[in-house]
């Protein structure tokens, strides 16, 4: 059973009953729910007919939710159904950064003490936003997994409602990118001395690919003087033309793996592209 209480400043406030109604000191509310879960926590409300109605509505609830999930049940369930062939079969770049955002859920739950899914309302989400060390538009990104998270559990009824859906993203101001100048670029050729730096980086410039695609391109995707890729939302193969002297700097470039240009194969594909991301980097700073 839940009490309401007024908690006065002394200080600042001449009354001291605790069922006080007239005084417009934060209302609290202590006890025990059905569940056995302990409650010591302001309602953040001055009027004192809306805290009974919070309190009851608290008591109703746990009613409804005695059989709670725990955090970690939680996430295992999630990761098992994003992981299955037969599930969401995320691919593993998704799955690391789902399981990057569980394990700072993790810790941030853990220092305050918290151990089921439903106690994740929303100041609680808010304070755990305000640890995230990312940009906005990385911060974007991570506000939309944990609001899939959320969503998971409430269609399992695991929550009343996705808390998370009312966190407000950040603005990302968009920055357009501008293509290097022909000086730039040859400033760049003349710093890629190493052949298979230099051939990675004449693959970006006039395929148009990404780092990480270009770190896994296959050797059977060129096809005389061109690319055979596939999109990735409808897997349709997509052929990029390139120059003949990309192509031959291709067929060229020495590589551990046969079937890859750039990756060996052992090592897995984000510890690739962070290995060629500094590689670029390195030629970048010495062509100024």
């Amino acid at each position: 059973m839940l009490t309401i209480w007024r908690r006065h400043n002394p200080a600042k406030c001449k009354l001291t009953s605790r069922t006080e109604r007239k005084c417009r000191w934060p209302i609290w509310m202590t006890g025990t729910l059905p569940s056995g879960e302990r409650v010591r926590e302001s309602t953040r409300l001055r009027d004192w007919t809306r805290a009974e109605t919070i309190s009851r509505q608290r008591e109703v609830g746990s009613h409804r939710n005695t059989a709670r999930v725990t955090l970690k049940e939680w996430k295992e369930s999630f990761l098992q159904d994003a992981e299955s062939p037969s599930g969401r079969n995320l691919n593993s770049e998704t799955l690391r950064k789902y399981k990057l955002l569980f394990r700072q859920l993790d810790m941030f739950t853990e220092d305050k003490g918290l151990r089921f899914v439903n106690q994740l309302d929303l100041a609680t989400l808010t304070e755990f936003r305000s640890t995230w060390n990312d940009g906005s538009r990385s911060a974007q990104k991570k506000l939309e997994r944990l609001r899939s998270t959320l969503k998971f559990a409430l269609r399992r009824k695991w929550v009343e409602e996705n808390e998370a859906a009312h966190l407000i993203p950040p603005k990302v101001r968009q920055n357009p990118t501008l293509p290097f100048s022909e000086a730039e670029m040859k400033a760049i050729l003349k710093a890629a001395t190493e052949p298979r730096v230099r051939a990675f980086i004449v693959v970006m410039r006039h395929a148009g690919l990404r780092i990480s695609d270009v770190t896994a391109l296959a050797v059977s995707s060129l096809q005389n003087d061109r690319l055979k890729l596939y999109q990735a939302k409808t897997g349709e193969p997509v052929y990029v033309p390139l120059p003949r002297g990309v192509s031959e700097a291709l067929r060229t470039v020495p590589h551990k793996n046969p079937s890859y240009f750039f990756w060996s194969g052992t090592s897995t594909i984000p510890a690739a592209v962070g290995m060629w991301r500094r590689r670029i980097a390195a030629v970048f700073k010495t062509a100024g």
